[in-house]
């Protein structure tokens, strides 16, 4: 693959205020698109396409071979290997062979490449986006400070200079005083990003911020800003838009403070606890900061608010479609990839400041969150796998859904894990928290880890309710949002239940193994929670049914060291397919309607969806089978819990570990992972070499069998 290195463009005075000349643009309506994107941006563009009766064609990898934007528009074009989205001369070459006359870039891969974005200049194809030259200016972090300052556009305190050596900027790092933060002039998402909170801690920050931003950036990305460090930092941002005429306007702000690893989870409009002094004065400064790149298309101007102060400043602009933008939709009643085609044809812009500002007032507030494959609970572990099950909330004018999988499909570790955006609209923020919650009560997936319970978790902390939000808000609050989980005994008699109704006897292989025998229509299960947040977690509990005719049964849940709870003449009714039930049941006092997903290729694990919830069990096989199928040792190790690269093992066969001690390290989705101890033993058997790739789930460590566990 070719990589893409930006050429030098050559540096102008800006304009404080973009001109108009006297030659008006020419409008050239666009009719026929390149998606050079995949997953849910490619889908959301070639709907808006679809409607306005562009013909598309949209790119492939290997990886993506049956995804959903594959196969949805009229061509698509496989590009081979993972990194093909990255190889813009090929996809460039590819728009010009198939006679494809615009390329809308999405957002991530190309998207901010001024290169790219040249190249399609040069090549005669409209690139759906900014001009190369403007995308240049601010896609260099010390350039585009230098412009901002000059436009009159408050700036962090800091050095954005070319003297780069480990002397010269811990002198620049004193001068601004210390707590400082240092990032890539190329970085993006975190990369390359650390924050140094005293003097005897910095050079080694330094070398470590070099090391990994010249590992995901490249030649040049070892390049450092030295900023001082805000220590309660909001993140808010405009979205302005500007045409070819000289217009530029601002769609409102957007709140994306609750953050991961200086990755966004929830994004709101407008801003909550802003006075609308500060909300008019950060739409003018992100409209000047356009107006003085000579910018062209959909763009948004990141500040940071010091929430001590109410001071804020110019963090950066990213030139391109966020993937927030649903957001800013919801509140001005507009489609945004709309005004991208029409802008890129040489349109007006179709509203003015004070239209915006109108529908503003009218809509209400508009929350959007990102339903991620990974696991909160786990430091926000990434995951992957196949969709087993997938149930989504209805949708309408006020509840939204963009997403770039359904029931079936594989997330894969080749690329970001985001599943989904659900995007909620109320007449006021309180309103819209509310019918978040409900709606994410309403979304099911099996068949990985997501953070939709933790999402759930953030729409009733008392602290967001508030409007008390800052990028350290999950570290501020994580007790709350981490706190321990009680599961009901009526979660484990549903999954009892569930099981019980989908197999008959004859088709179930644990038939034998639960039956007591000479009873068929008694029956044993023993369950263990797999939530980590569960304060028994580990905990086996055995839910006895007895099954009394006509739907009803006498279900017993036995805890170690409590008196058995019995639920008598308890009714229930299912529909079953295939690995899922539909159960609603009539207990003594209360009717549940859940729903119970068996996949016994998932390591008999057990989900239930009850009462809004999620809960995760594992069907424990009795003791004899254990040791028949050889599941004893299986059970007394580690495995791995994505698909990844065996970057390193911690330990060797023989060593005595503690709970929590360092066993491998490996790599997924770009990301390394320490795999930690889950209890104290010996360590038997070590199953991977540095190097091997491992599936999800494939045993790493096998311990030794504790004396009295047989």
């Amino acid at each position: 693959m070719r990589s893409i290195k930006p050429r030098h463009l050559g540096r102008r005075p800006f304009p404080r205020h973009l001109t108009t000349s006297s030659s008006q643009p020419q409008i050239t309506p666009i009719t026929s698109l390149l998606i050079a994107n995949r997953g849910e941006i490619a889908l959301r563009v070639n709907k808006t396409a679809k409607r306005l009766g562009i013909k598309t064609t949209t790119l492939y990898t290997d990886p993506d071979a049956y995804s959903q934007h594959a196969a949805c528009s009229p061509s698509s074009i496989n590009l081979g290997a993972a990194n093909g989205y990255l190889d813009g001369e090929r996809i460039v070459k590819l728009a010009k062979q198939h006679g494809i006359q615009a390329l809308h870039p999405g957002y991530g891969f190309l998207s901010e490449n001024s290169a790219f974005a040249s190249m399609c200049e040069e090549e005669g194809i409209v690139f759906v986006g900014p001009p190369a030259q403007a995308m240049a200016d601010m896609g260099n972090k010390a350039r585009s400070k230098e412009i901002m300052t000059e436009a009159g556009v408050p700036c962090v305190p800091g050095y954005h200079g070319s003297e780069q050596g480990e002397t010269e900027l811990l002198g620049r790092a004193k001068e601004i005083q210390f707590p400082v933060l240092l990032k890539s002039v190329r970085g993006g998402g975190g990369k390359g990003m650390r924050i140094v909170m005293e003097e005897s801690e910095f050079l080694q920050q330094l070398k470590s911020a070099r090391a990994e931003a010249r590992a995901s950036f490249g030649e040049g990305g070892e390049v450092m800003l030295v900023e001082k460090y805000i220590v309660r930092p909001r993140h808010v941002e405009v979205q302005v838009f500007a045409d070819k005429h000289g217009n530029c306007v601002a769609l409102g702000e957007r709140d994306c403070s609750v953050q991961r690893r200086h990755q966004k989870i929830l994004e709101e409009s407008p801003a909550p606890d802003l006075d609308n002094v500060t909300r008019l004065d950060l739409w003018e400064k992100a409209r000047t900061a356009a107006l003085a790149v000579g910018y062209v298309g959909a763009g948004t101007v990141e500040f940071i608010l010091d929430k001590d102060t109410g001071n804020f400043y110019f963090m950066e602009m990213n030139t391109r479609l966020q993937v927030e933008h649903p957001v800013s939709e919801m509140v001005t009643g507009t489609d945004l990839v709309e005004w991208q085609f029409r802008v890129a044809a040489g349109e007006k812009l179709p509203l003015t400041q004070k239209e915006i500002m109108g529908r503003i007032s009218e809509r209400g507030a508009a929350i959007e969150a990102r339903i991620y494959a990974e696991s909160p609970e786990k430091g926000f572990l990434p995951d992957s796998g196949k969709l087993i099950h997938l149930k989504t909330p209805e949708t309408d004018e006020d509840i939204r859904i963009d997403a770039g999988f359904v029931e079936g499909d594989t997330v894969t570790e080749a690329y970001d894990g985001m599943i989904a955006k659900l995007i909620v609209r109320g007449r006021d923020r309180e309103t819209a928290i509310r019918k978040m919650e409900l709606a994410l009560r309403d979304y099911e997936v099996v068949g990985l880890s997501t953070n939709i319970e933790f999402l759930k978790r953030l729409c009733r902390s008392p602290a967001f309710i508030e409007g008390d939000v800052e990028t350290g808000f999950i570290e501020k609050w994580k007790e709350e949002l981490f706190d321990t989980v009680v599961i009901q005994p009526e979660v484990y008699v549903q999954a009892a239940l569930g099981i019980w109704a989908s197999q008959s006897p004859k088709d179930d292989v644990w038939a034998d193994c639960f039956s007591d025998g000479l009873n068929s229509s008694r029956r044993s299960y023993s369950f263990k929670s797999l939530d980590v947040l569960d304060q028994k977690e580990g905990e086996v509990v055995e839910v006895v049914i007895q099954h009394k005719g006509n739907r009803l049964v006498e279900a017993r849940v036995v805890r170690k060291g409590e008196d058995p709870q019995v639920f008598d003449n308890v009714a229930y009714s299912h529909v079953s397919a295939p690995e899922k039930t539909s159960l609603v049941t009539s207990f003594p006092h209360t009717r549940i309607q859940s729903t119970v997903v068996h996949a016994p290729a998932r390591d008999n694990k057990i989900t239930i969806f009850q009462h809004g919830a999620k809960t995760e069990l594992s069907l424990v096989p009795p003791g004899w089978y254990e040791k028949v199928t050889g599941l004893k040792e299986i059970a007394a190790s580690v495995t791995a819990p994505m698909p990844c690269k065996i970057l390193k093992n911690e330990v060797k066969e023989g060593d005595r570990v503690a709970k929590g001690a360092p066993l491998v390290v490996i790599e997924s989705m770009k990301m390394e992972t320490v795999i930690r101890s889950p209890q104290d033993g010996v360590i038997k058997r070590l199953a991977h070499k540095e190097g091997d790739k491992c599936k999800a789930g494939t045993v790493l460590v096998v311990f030794e069998e504790e004396e009295g566990t047989g």
